[in-house]
């Protein structure tokens, strides 16, 4: 027998997009269901680095204690390593907000950690959690949707006004708010590892600009290091070509050479560091800014729009974009009208909040990613190691969060 649950709010992905929107809306009374096709904890191909300006949205969420006692060191500083070049500049510092405890530089913390400090402040809300599930079908059932979602052979319909897409866009699938996919030369395809003993300074995270991609480390939690970078597909299978030899490299140990060999920087950061665990792989990344609401479908965090991960900001725009829809569904009137009308000042909202550091973050991408542009961007910051501190001002890190000023 197929079960029946209605609920406010069903939101497919627990990232934190969807446990953004969850929690906030659950804290205004509303029913709230996630569904999401993970069994946590889990990894993610993810930089992890979470900027100040969240913080005072982290303690309403209720996690924010739990955030300073797991995250990494305090961020200072934002390095760039390429080739034989190692600069560094201080990273600018989040203005004092409202919050009690002032926070004025970033951390980093593992996905695996955060998306299960995040789940479980949601289930403690009362959010009800359909764990692992995958939804296969989204339909229109007069003024309500209902989604189908499976677990192995059981299946069950869920039933709300309100659909919130917090899946992402790497993964595509049924649903009418997943992105198809089609393979081009230039794909970025992204990838994610975890080192343990690593030399890098503890609040130092450099870019990292290699021929045909960019990446990013940053010391996490328990003494983690976290490196992830963006790779071309056409790059990739170049560098798993070995001269004289009838097999190929795997992706991750290409992709391991390949920034080893780039970046004297990662050659001394992991010179004595051991691996935490395999690499992981995901994309093609779909930078660019999307509909916020189509379809019926509200979209937060990635589905809805993201920048290329050259900025690091990330998880600041799904935390923060799920509190935006959050904070204008709590106040929409009911039926199709009002919900339409959230929809448009959502969309309005997230663009003024997001579109500068998308373009910004696409910009940067696309001078890292130009073929040779590693040098000349080497001899900037070299000459000029204030411009990576202006980087990191345009790329948002120090931009609040509205509502929270």
């Amino acid at each position: 027998m197929t079960r029946l649950s209605t609920h406010d709010a069903i939101i497919t992905g627990a990232g934190p997009a969807g446990t953004s929107v969850a929690l906030t809306l659950a804290r205004r009374g509303w029913a709230v269901a996630i569904v999401e096709k993970s069994v946590f904890p889990r990894r993610k191909v993810c930089g992890e680095y979470i900027s100040a300006s969240n913080l005072a949205l982290l303690e309403q969420l209720e996690i924010g204690e739990a955030w300073r006692a797991n995250a990494g060191p305090e961020i200072r500083r934002v390095g760039f390593f390429s080739g034989e070049t190692c600069a560094e500049a201080p990273m600018p510092p989040t203005k004092d907000g409202p919050c009690e405890k002032k926070d004025g530089f970033g951390r980093a913390l593992g996905r695996d950690i955060l998306d299960c400090l995040l789940l479980q402040a949601a289930r403690s809300a009362g959010v009800e959690i359909f764990q692992p599930c995958r939804a296969v079908a989204i339909d229109r059932d007069g003024d309500m949707q209902m989604v189908r979602i499976q677990a192995g052979n059981e299946t069950t319909m869920l039933r709300a006004p309100v659909i919130v897409a917090a899946h992402g866009s790497w993964e595509p699938g049924p649903l009418p708010s997943q992105i198809g996919k089609t393979n081009r030369p230039s794909d970025l395809l992204g990838f994610k590892a975890h080192f343990t003993g690593s030399s890098l300074a503890p609040d130092l995270m450099p870019l990292l600009v290699f021929p045909g991609g960019y990446g990013g480390m940053v010391l996490a939690d328990h003494g983690r290091l976290s490196i992830s970078c963006c790779i071309r597909r056409d790059m990739l299978a170049r560098l798993r070509k070995q001269p004289n030899h009838q097999s190929h490299l795997s992706a991750a140990d290409a992709v391991s050479r390949h920034l080893m060999e780039s970046c004297r920087g990662v050659r001394d950061a992991l010179e004595s560091a051991h691996a935490d665990g395999p690499w992981l792989a995901a994309g093609p990344i779909r930078p660019g800014i999307r509909s916020c609401y189509e379809r019926d479908i509200f979209r937060v965090g990635n589905a809805a729009g993201e920048s290329h991960p050259i900025i690091a900001e990330g998880i600041s725009m799904a935390l923060q974009s799920g509190w935006l829809l959050a904070s204008e569904l709590a106040s929409a009137p009911s039926g199709s009208a009002g919900l339409q009308a959230a929809g448009r000042r959502y969309e309005a909202a997230w663009k003024a909040l997001f579109s500068t550091r998308v373009h910004a973050a696409a910009a940067i991408a696309g001078i890292a990613l130009r073929p040779g542009s590693a040098s000349l961007m080497a001899a900037i910051v070299r000459n000029f190691p204030q411009a990576l501190t202006l980087g990191a001002q345009l790329s948002g890190k120090t931009k609040p969060v509205p509502g929270f000023v």
